[in-house]
């Protein structure tokens, strides 16, 4: 009897979360991907990496995935997004001033290396976003190929 009671907890608790699985679905969710006013001004093999690596979170150019359809992955993947458009966007480089722009590039340049970018759980699902000691070295020279003008704060 106290078996039957509680197989019949776990199948309504089931069918809850079940239930709250198939609602949230509908919790909308905005994957728009602006208009790109500008390309960022690399040499074409630092672009590319740019391109697999950084792009789907720090540009315009967003590759939404079949996941990015399902939450709540949808709710991570678009908060990732937007967070990684606000603090640096690819797509949007001319409206950074020239001295933003180096400082920009100096710490993405310190996140690489620091290997807190790509993210860890980015990584396992886009082994293609895998930055090789060759990639590194590319970003890090095109990275820091310009100093600030000394004595310049200028955070724009």
């Amino acid at each position: 009897m106290r078996h039957m009671f509680r197989w019949k907890v776990v199948r309504w608790i089931l069918l809850g979360i079940l239930l709250i699985l198939i609602a949230i679905q509908f919790v909308p969710v905005d994957r728009v991907n602006p208009p790109v006013e500008t390309e960022v001004p690399a040499p074409a093999p630092v672009r590319v990496i740019l391109r697999r690596a950084c792009y789907d979170c720090h540009s315009n150019e967003t590759v939404w995935p079949w996941y990015s359809q399902v939450a709540p992955f949808s709710w991570l993947l678009a908060h990732d997004v937007r967070e990684g458009r606000a603090e640096l966007n690819f797509s949007t480089w001319n409206q950074y001033s020239t001295q933003r722009q180096v400082k920009k590039l100096q710490e993405s340049w310190k996140e690489v290396s620091d290997g807190d970018m790509p993210p860890w759980y980015y990584l396992p699902v886009h082994r293609h976003a895998r930055l090789s000691a060759e990639d590194r070295t590319a970003l890090r020279t095109w990275a820091l190929r310009t100093a600030p003008e000394p004595g310049d704060k200028s955070d724009k």
